[in-house]
């Protein structure tokens, strides 16, 4: 799916198919953060001005690059987390085992299902401590660019939480379920006051 064009792309994602969903918006939403992030710290490689902080945003750079790889095959995993819920329910569902094998199979699925997501999260939060070093020390000329991937990045990790908590809502685990609920409502609150950190950095 991360090969296809963004024309196709966009065309699959509004049919009428149910993947990809927000789930692989959001990890869209990393990958472009990333890439902008990664795109500062490449603007400000081999200028005069910024040789102080050359190797500082060559290891950014390189560290963009990898979440953006990671945002991308996260783009298909979320697909297949969704893909596996919707085959555990059409499981057969006749005899007493079948049953307690489709259940099983179903509580697995919404396990995995809201684990991806968080992966996701977790992954664009990453790109936002980046994001802040670009602003403060990379090309001057594109800060508007790093501003934007900690914006994307935020929205990245909100939208992916959302998924998050609709399965969470279906999984009958209740140790799971509350510890991973707590951990979303921390990265919720990180990655909001993270982004108005880097907002209030710079003022035009």
């Amino acid at each position: 799916m991360k090969n296809l064009t963004l024309d196709q792309f966009t065309k699959d994602t509004a049919s009428d198919s149910p993947v990809p969903g927000g789930g692989s918006i959001a990890a869209v939403c990393g990958a472009l953060s990333a890439s902008l992030t990664s795109m500062v710290a490449n603007l400000t490689i081999g200028k005069k001005n910024y040789v102080e902080v050359e190797n500082e945003m060559i290891i950014i750079a390189e560290k963009a690059e990898g979440i953006r790889q990671k945002m991308l095959d996260y783009i298909e995993t979320d697909c297949d987390a969704f893909n596996a819920v919707l085959d555990a329910f059409k499981l057969p569902k006749e005899t007493d085992e079948e049953k307690s094998n489709r259940t099983e199979a179903i509580q697995d699925a919404l396990k995995k299902a809201a684990s991806v997501p968080f992966e996701i999260a977790t992954a664009a939060y990453e790109i936002m401590d980046l994001a802040e070093h670009v602003v403060l020390k990379g090309n001057s000329n594109a800060v508007t660019d790093g501003i934007i991937s900690a914006m994307t990045a935020r929205t990245a990790v909100l939208a992916a939480l959302l998924n998050v908590k609709i399965n969470l809502g279906t999984i009958k685990d209740e140790a799971f379920v509350e510890d991973l609920r707590k951990r979303v409502s921390e990265l919720e609150n990180d990655s909001i006051n993270a982004e108005k950190k880097i907002l209030d950095l710079i003022s035009f």
